[in-house]
């Protein structure tokens, strides 16, 4: 028996923009009739191009282009990429839930697919229905359905609620069951998309435990699409990196998360060089940098210290007077807090100038963040103001298997004093 699984070969897939018939000649005239008032469409579908950030003039797009890879028995094949960039199309063409444009695609194996909350489920049958449903689509026996029943229900943590109708599931137990049913049944290939973010911490650490399992120790083929750097790096032995509906980076976990956390390879977004921001008579910025000491890649990591460094040149005969406070913004712009030289009373002088914030380690979750700069003259003349003036994205750390793979809530998480008094001292 060969030992490839699954081998692609040039796949593109191709979708129309715009608008599409509704199906019924009622429904088109509607349409026609609400363009001629001016009004809405009210039949109006929301598209996407590939590249979200640019407007064409073509009435198609590329979903997908000139896709090739190949994945062996036993191998975990990580697939990363930002929004829109291909990932789920691409899962959705090597699933048959649609079918290429052009290209071809050899599976040698059944497959297992857990694309979205509740695919492949029926929402008016039981879960226990829903099991042996799948179960049959894979080719399962009623007998051999019935040997991993038990093991299913258990790793979903729904027994409860095993004979209620599936639509009366929350995401997260559909997501359980979906999932278990998946890796339960035994495809030879089993295909996660982004779905294991919306279960808990307690079953994402089993759920990403399973996948090892099942890759390492039974040998079955996994793809895992996942915005989860971490769990990217932990369990796969291979990742792609898609961009625009083409592959643009192929090679080792680690290699393919750097490459995209670098934006194609650019230099990091958190080093900043200035010539042009200087107050004449009182200061000139030279540049802001983050970095951390200990990690020797570009990468900023949430286990390490961050150190902000500013080197700034005061000019001013008053250096003292000189005070530089930040404010920090997450990326949706809103202010966390800001932070200053002179809260441990550091003082500038005159000349070249070079201090330094220490951010502890896991003080910041992983995220996009940004600095603004405030350059005051005797606590109230204003001399600068630069909103947004350095980005950085702080990424998440490689972990253990078994542990929490997700973010927690919130965008720092400082640690604080905790003490403990016994009720015998009262």
């Amino acid at each position: 028996m060969s030992d490839l699984r699954i081998k692609v070969e040039k796949i593109s897939k191709q979708y129309r923009l715009g608008e599409v018939g509704t199906g019924t000649f009622s429904h088109d005239l509607n349409r026609w009739w609400h363009k001629v008032l001016g009004k809405d469409d009210p039949y109006k579908l929301v598209t996407e191009t590939n590249d979200r950030t640019s407007i064409t003039n073509s009435d198609y797009v590329w979903a997908l282009k000139n896709i090739n890879f190949e994945v062996k028995h036993g191998e975990v094949l990580g697939i990363i990429g930002k929004n829109g960039a291909g990932k789920s199309t691409l899962l959705k063409v090597l699933s048959k839930v649609t079918g290429p444009s052009s290209g071809k695609i050899t599976i040698n194996g059944r497959i297992g697919a857990l694309l979205e909350v509740g695919t492949g489920m029926h929402p008016e049958l039981t879960g226990k229905e829903n099991i042996f449903l799948n179960g049959a689509i894979l080719g399962m026996t009623k007998k051999e359905i019935k040997s991993k029943f038990d093991e299913i229900v258990e790793f979903a943590g729904i027994s409860k609620y095993i004979e209620t109708p599936f639509k009366r599931y929350s995401s997260g137990m559909r997501v359980r069951l979906g999932f278990a049913v998946a890796a339960f049944l035994e495809p030879e290939i089993l295909i996660v998309d982004e779905v294991l973010a919306v279960g808990d911490a307690e079953f994402q650490k089993r759920a990403i435990g399973k996948m090892q399992n099942i890759s390492k120790g039974e040998g079955r083929t996994i793809l895992f699409v996942s915005h989860n750097m971490a769990a990217v790096k932990s369990i796969c032995s291979r990742a792609i990196v898609l961009e625009n509906g083409q592959t643009v980076f192929e090679g080792s976990p680690d290699k393919a998360v750097n490459w995209y956390l670098s934006d194609g390879g650019e230099s990091s977004k958190h080093s900043k060089v200035f010539t042009n921001i200087f107050k004449k008579n009182y200061f000139k910025l030279i540049h802001i940098k983050l970095f951390q000491t200990n990690n020797k890649s570009e990468f900023l990591f949430e286990n390490e210290e961050i150190i902000l460094q500013t080197e700034i040149d005061i000019l001013t005969q008053s250096p003292s007077n000189i005070h530089l406070t930040y404010h920090l913004n997450n990326q949706e712009g809103e202010g966390l807090f800001s932070l200053s030289h002179a809260d441990n009373n550091i003082i500038l002088k005159q000349g070249l100038n070079k201090i330094e914030c220490v951010f502890p380690k896991n003080f910041f979750q992983s995220g996009t963040f940004y600095l603004s700069l405030f350059v005051f003259y005797e606590k109230r003349t204003v001399l600068l103001i630069e909103k947004d003036l350095i980005s950085f994205t702080v990424n998440q750390s490689e972990r253990e298997i078994g542990v929490y793979m997700g973010r927690e809530p919130g965008f720092i998480r400082p640690k604080l004093d905790w003490k403990i008094k016994s009720s015998q001292n009262d």
